[in-house]
């Protein structure tokens, strides 16, 4: 059966900002995938949020609509969702269906604190503070920048993460503990994110900063229990950007960090890349990656 899947940033179109459309390589890929009969595993919808200061069209009713999961990259500096977009994204995950939440450093994408559940796995400089994480910046080249921010490398290259035991379906599951994934895009400032207490997460693959040698968690999934759907929450949407795909995609002027080409260099990254999008979209979609 075929999953609809919304990808969904937290800010209106602009060509120079991190827009739906620098995340057109994860929608091509969701969107080529096929089981076994040949049929599409994802109809996948790509948007932007309507102007922000009102509740989004989409988001704010998407409890009401057949979308079996969400993607949002919240890519705001503060005022991406409304009460009204929180309110029935909630209920979404609350009807049984999965929600992956992503965000990047300091306080870009801290509209996501207003989200039931997932919205506490995010930790920002001023919002949901993580009260045992460091006070300092990890990323000590881009000083503008101040903490949460993780350097797991440039972007462009990759990072090899370490899977928390016991090994998570979306890293592989135990059938293929031998082909776990392993890689992920890195960036030069991800975020901080936690399993909190009282719900049914657990933090599922970490990294480690390249320059202070702090370990970092990068993804935390939420089981369903009942009560709500599956999520994971996800340090920084560069995993998904195309930029940290291939930097040739390019960016927004306002990023000056050079990028790497490793990603370029090696199929093996780019194909985990790729697959664990894949294993996201079907365990969010209530089924167990192969």
């Amino acid at each position: 059966m075929t999953t609809k899947v919304l990808l969904q940033t937290t800010i209106e179109t602009s060509q120079e900002d991190w827009s739906i459309a620098r995340f057109s390589l994860l929608a091509e890929s969701l969107r080529s995938e096929r089981d076994d009969a040949g049929q599409p595993l994802f109809d996948v919808t790509a948007r932007d949020r309507d102007p922000p200061r009102a509740a989004d069209t989409l988001l704010s009713t998407i409890d009401r609509t057949d979308y079996g999961e969400l993607w949002l990259f919240a890519v705001d500096s503060g005022d991406g969702l409304t009460p009204e977009d929180c309110r029935a994204i909630g209920e979404f995950r609350r009807s049984g269906r999965g929600v992956l939440v992503t965000r990047d450093h300091m306080d870009l994408g801290c509209s996501v604190c207003g989200l039931a559940g997932i919205g506490a796995a995010h930790h920002f400089h001023t919002h949901n503070v993580d009260p045992n994480a460091p006070r300092e910046r990890d990323d000590c080249y881009t000083t503008q920048i101040s903490w949460p921010n993780f350097h797991s490398g440039a972007n462009g290259d990759y990072q090899a993460i370490e899977i928390v035991a016991p090994q998570h379906a979306v890293l592989g599951g135990a059938s293929t503990r031998n082909n776990a994934i392993r890689f992920l895009p890195s960036h030069p400032h991800e975020g901080a994110v936690s399993a909190p207490r009282g719900e049914n997460a657990r933090v599922i693959a970490q990294g480690t900063s390249k320059v202070t040698g702090v370990q970092f968690n990068i993804a935390v999934a939420f089981e369903a229990d009942g009560q709500m759907g599956r999520a994971i929450a996800q340090s920084t949407f560069h995993h998904f950007a195309d930029y940290n795909w291939d930097p040739r995609r390019g960016a927004p002027s306002f990023v000056k960090e050079p990028p790497g080409d490793a990603m370029l260099r090696s199929p093996e990254a780019r194909a985990s890349v790729r697959r664990y999008a894949r294993n996201v979209a079907i365990w969010l979609a209530g089924a167990t990656p192969d």
